[in-house]
């Protein structure tokens, strides 16, 4: 028979334990921080080179290099070449 009340979380679950953890995370506003560093070497970068790029370009080019960062820290989480 089926719990009428619905599924029911055991509190300490490792699924309360990660949203926990997830909000927590986003309360320091990390995402933030890693889109600030890496907008920054972009611009950084684009100075050294000398690039002159309109502000689509820049914005388009942007986005493509934070997918590319994202997802090489993606990987290396998965490699498990990142150390705790």
């Amino acid at each position: 028979m089926l719990n009428p009340f619905g599924p029911q979380q055991v509190p300490g679950s490792y699924i309360d334990l990660r949203k926990r953890m997830l909000q927590r995370v986003q309360s320091m506003k990390i995402n933030d921080q890693i889109f600030e560093v890496i907008q920054k070497a972009y611009e950084d970068a684009l100075k050294t080179e000398n690039i002159l790029l309109s502000r689509p370009e820049r914005k388009r080019l942007l986005a493509q290099i934070i997918k590319l960062v994202l997802d090489d820290m993606i990987k290396k989480l998965d490699d498990g070449s990142v150390s705790a």
